[in-house]
Parts: C-alpha cells; structure tokens; sequence
C-alpha cells in the first residue's frame, strides 16, 4: 500500500526537531511531523508544590492546548474552561516525561512543559511529548550549567508514535485523513529501550484482535526506536572528520 504522501504503511512522517525556537525558555523546541508542527517549551521555577517540599525531589508538569489557527476554522481559544481534550493529552504529556527524569537530581526545581499545537495534521500529543522530551534535554543542560542538579536527571529517552489498522493495512504515523478513517487508532508511548510508557489503543468500530494489537505494537516501537534515533541527533554533536 502507498500512502496519499507517498509514504510506506511502515514509514514515518518527515520529522525535525528545531531547538532554542524561542530566547525566554530554559528549554525550547519546534517539532514537525509531517504537517503537524507543535511549539514545545521546558521552563524552570525554582521550588515545589508544598506536598512535595520535604521530599528532596523536583516536579515535572506539563500543559497542552491547541492555538485558534492550527485547524481548518478557527477553534476557540480555551480561557475560562479548559477542553477535556486538552486536559487528557496533558496528563498524557506529564506522565510521559515523567517516566524520563529522576526527580532526586533537581531537587526543589519545577520544569513546566507547555506544548502549543500550531498546525494540526494528526499525532498532536504524540509529536508533543517527542519535541517536550528534547525541551526538557535542554532544559537540563542549562540546570547543570547553573550548578542546580545533584545529579543527571534523565535515565530515559522517552519517544510516542501513533499507529492505526486502515482499509485493513497496519500503518505508522498517521495524518488527520488516516486517524479520521481508522479502524483501529492507537497511540504508543516507549522509552528508548523498548519498555512500554502507555499504549492507548481504540477500536472505532468493530472490536479488533490479539493480532492485530500485536502488529500495530510491534510497528510503533520500530517507530518509536526511530524517533529517539532522531532526538539524539538533535542534541548530539556531529563528530569532526580531521582535515
């Protein structure tokens, strides 16, 4: 099967991850998966929620929303009440990165992940935990450099892909045309080692099998692998060839 993008049913959209996007935020990324571009922002305050003061650990949170112009028509701005949408996405996102850090190496530091949809095409909350996990990269740099960690913070890379079952084919990284014609969506979250974050997966109409679920897992985590591979990339410098 040949995608609408020319893509193979296992092959993910272009993906790029464009840091120090904006100057205020310790940590700040711009990720584009196919047509799908997310404005990912790592910010450090100093101090915890009071539950968490006497425990000799930082707190990670995080905040999603999409922006009036990233659909076809503009979506209304979320000010008094915030979508339901947004708020399952977010605790998604906070999760996600969590399961990155250990928080005994920024004690009494909060990192506040924000991820802004621009432009949705499909795997908004995917593209967004991946750009967050390099924000928060980079974020962590900057706590080192200011003598704030006890201890490098990130034991895991962190990587999510979505996958679907459509007109009976398997394929990774969907579009909004794929994802709104799934039979099966389902949305993967991994760290670099193949250990499984969360696996959401939803049948959008007629039940599906074992089978099925197994493919499609094993399909994001070849995905996934991918990802991280992109991510390190991105914060890795490229070795100098001598002259």
């Amino acid at each position: 099967m040949i995608r609408n993008d020319g893509r193979r049913p296992d092959q993910l959209r272009p993906l790029s991850f464009q840091r120090e996007f904006t100057s205020y935020a310790e940590g700040s990324v711009l990720v584009a998966a196919g047509n799908t571009r997310v404005l990912c922002t790592a910010s450090v305050t100093m101090g915890v929620p009071p539950w968490r003061r006497e425990s000799g650990q930082g707190w990670l949170t995080a905040e999603y929303a999409m922006l009036p112009g990233s659909v076809v028509g503009r979506k209304r701005r979320e000010v008094e009440r915030r979508d339901g949408r947004s708020v399952e996405i977010q605790r998604l996102i906070g999760r996600s990165l969590r399961a990155a850090v250990d928080m005994r190496g920024f004690p009494n530091v909060t990192i506040n992940v924000d991820c802004d949809v621009l432009q949705a095409d499909g795997g908004t909350r995917c593209a967004s935990i991946c750009g967050a996990m390099v924000a928060l990269h980079d974020a962590m740099k900057v706590l080192d450099k200011r003598g704030k960690l006890v201890s490098w913070p990130l034991r895991n890379w962190i990587a999510a892909v979505s996958v679907g079952y459509v007109n009976d084919c398997e394929l990774l990284d969907l579009d909004y045309s794929e994802d709104s014609n799934a039979d099966v969506d389902m949305n993967v979250i991994t760290t670099e080692s193949g250990a499984l974050v969360e696996v959401q997966g939803t049948a959008e109409r007629e039940p599906f099998s074992r089978a099925v679920h197994d493919r499609l897992l094993d399909l994001a985590l070849a995905g996934t692998t991918e990802i991280v591979a992109a991510m390190r990339a991105a914060v890795e410098p490229v070795p100098t060839t001598p002259s």
